[in-house]
């Protein structure tokens, strides 16, 4: 893995987490393992779950929801052309909403700022990000690997007053429910390209 020297965590979709880079310079499951192990005890000490850690995260951060939604473009001979027309769509005509949430920003990735860099100091990648009005973020890419185009979905329902599972209980059926319509209406998108 090559890492930035203050690299603290990593993680990428396909192949894991890396907990511990100055130590083990991989995206590993074991690592990985042995970090969620330590705080499982130490919250079991305390009379407490991973999952109380977690609703503790919800209350403070809000309650983050994700999915993926993965159109396969077979049956054409031209699926690497087709996934290529459906980005130069996204970037040249972005849409102004997912459904009923209006997209409030568009960091294209693959344009380099002038040091060779995007905007995020990341090297220039064929993704783009749409950004939502309620907090939510839609990220597009081909797959790397199959002919397929990924949308990684993004929603975050904040949790309100009320009892603690009250407010959780509610925070979760919001962001299923925003989830379920966002899912459909990238869905939709993609397939209409």
């Amino acid at each position: 893995m090559r890492a930035h020297p203050d690299l603290a965590f990593g993680y990428e979709e396909a192949l894991g987490y890396a907990v511990a880079p100055d130590l083990v310079r991989d995206k590993d499951g074991i690592t990985a393992a042995l970090a969620v192990a330590g705080i499982a005890a130490a919250d079991k000490r305390r009379g407490r779950t991973l999952l109380d850690r977690l609703d503790d995260l919800a209350r403070r951060y809000g309650l983050y929801v994700t999915a993926q939604v993965s159109i396969r473009l077979t049956g054409s001979s031209d699926s690497i052309g087709r996934i290529s027309a459906i980005m130069t769509a996204l970037r040249a005509d972005p849409p102004s909403r997912f459904g009923d949430t209006a997209v409030v920003g568009v960091h294209d990735l693959a344009a380099p700022s002038t040091h060779g860099r995007t905007a995020g100091n990341v090297p220039p990648a064929d993704v783009v990000v749409f950004l939502l009005a309620d907090g939510g973020r839609v990220v597009v890419r081909p797959s790397g690997t199959e002919p397929k185009i990924k949308a990684y979905l993004e929603v975050v329902a904040p949790v309100g007053p009320g009892t603690d599972a009250e407010a959780l209980t509610a925070a979760r059926q919001q962001a299923d429910t925003r989830m379920a319509a966002l899912r459909d209406a990238v869905r939709r998108l993609l397939l209409d390209l």
